[in-house]
């Protein structure tokens, strides 16, 4: 048997789970704001993982996937403890905004002051009673505001446990993305614990894959921490592709101003001189082609047509030899369907 789980005034004992609410700060209105934890506390030890989403507010695929989570029954077998966080920007996640009323980005404010700003107080809360006693960490995002992401793992690769999680996850693509000073996992890497960033769909909309993928993602990392035992629940899961690696990326920009038209969809493989779309006036009398620059895959574009000049269009994952990324696109998409099967079957 392992030791209860304290966090803040609350008690979580072994074989419990308990949903709490953390107070973060009073509102003008005298109404306190409260970020919502739900706790799985194993009857037997393993490791502590956290998973949290909507870091930014208007980042909400990241919240279906903890839904889903915490309705399957296999939890009941969890060894080790499972922190559930599915809303840690409550501010923005009220008003659809990705910042704080302060307008400071919560993503870049890690390990906050309790003394700082509002941004910088909510970091410091959520690293004193969420992240300072786990072991494992997982955090969702998703694409800015009219702007989708391939599914995908960011992660710092240098780091051998940390790497062999992120081809555990089970997506195509995994980017060996650099730590940013006041990033979460940036903090989570300083103080020793393996974490992976998911990235994929769009701001304030839910897509359908892209919540599953990190759904069995999940799945996939909690059987490889031993946290699942892997022969209940999903046991025809099958083991995700090995991922191809992406050491850098490239945006394509808008050269001028106008109303865009991409003709490549997410995951397709383009080439260096490759016409991605075309850039037109109103009137049809300016047609300015957008080009990559870069061999690779698709990982992120713009879904909004109207663009200036400078603007971020298509992001590219830059390979060598692209072509076998793009074709495992199509089996990781007949994967997460069948996964999608099992975890219908889980649930009921």
């Amino acid at each position: 048997m392992q030791k209860p789980v304290q966090i803040d005034t609350h008690t979580i004992r072994p074989g419990q789970r308990l949903t709490l609410d953390l107070a973060l700060t009073k509102l003008y209105t005298h109404s306190t704001i409260r970020m919502p934890v739900h706790v799985i506390h194993g009857k037997k030890p393993g490791p502590r993982l956290f998973i949290c989403a909507a870091i930014h507010g208007d980042e909400i695929n990241g919240v279906e996937i903890v839904r889903r989570l915490l309705k399957l029954r296999m939890l009941k077998r969890l060894r080790g403890t499972l922190t559930a966080v599915p809303v840690v920007n409550v501010h923005g996640f009220i008003h659809q905004t990705r910042y704080l009323p302060d307008r400071r980005d919560l993503n870049r404010s890690f390990p906050g002051s309790s003394e700082g700003s509002l941004t910088a107080r909510m970091a410091k809360l959520f690293v004193d009673h969420i992240v300072k006693d786990a072991t494992h960490g997982i955090d969702l995002h998703t694409g800015a505001i009219h702007r989708a992401n391939l599914p995908q793992i960011r992660a710092n690769l240098s780091d051998p446990e940390t790497e062999a999680l992120a081809n555990a996850f089970g997506v195509p693509v995994v980017i060996n993305s650099a730590l940013r000073d006041g990033s979460l996992r940036g903090y989570a890497a300083a103080c020793g614990i393996p974490m992976l960033l998911y990235e994929a769909g769009e701001a304030l909309r839910f897509d359908e894959l892209s919540i599953r993928a990190g759904l069995r993602g999940i799945v996939q990392i909690m059987r490889v921490l031993e946290m699942l035992p892997v022969g209940h629940g999903m046991k025809h899961l099958r083991k995700p592709l090995k991922p191809f690696r992406a050491n850098a990326s490239t945006w394509v920009r808008a050269s001028h101003s106008g109303v865009l038209r991409i003709t490549v969809p997410l995951g397709a493989h383009v080439t260096s001189g490759q016409i991605l779309g075309e850039i037109n006036d109103p009137f049809g009398e300016m047609e300015v082609p957008l080009i990559a620059k870069e061999t690779g895959i698709v990982i992120g574009r713009t879904n909004l047509p109207l663009v200036n000049e400078g603007d971020a269009l298509v992001h590219i994952a830059r390979f060598a030899k692209a072509g076998p990324v793009a074709e495992r696109m199509d089996i990781f998409a007949e994967r997460v369907e069948a996964f999608n099967d099992l975890y219908q079957e889980e649930i009921i």
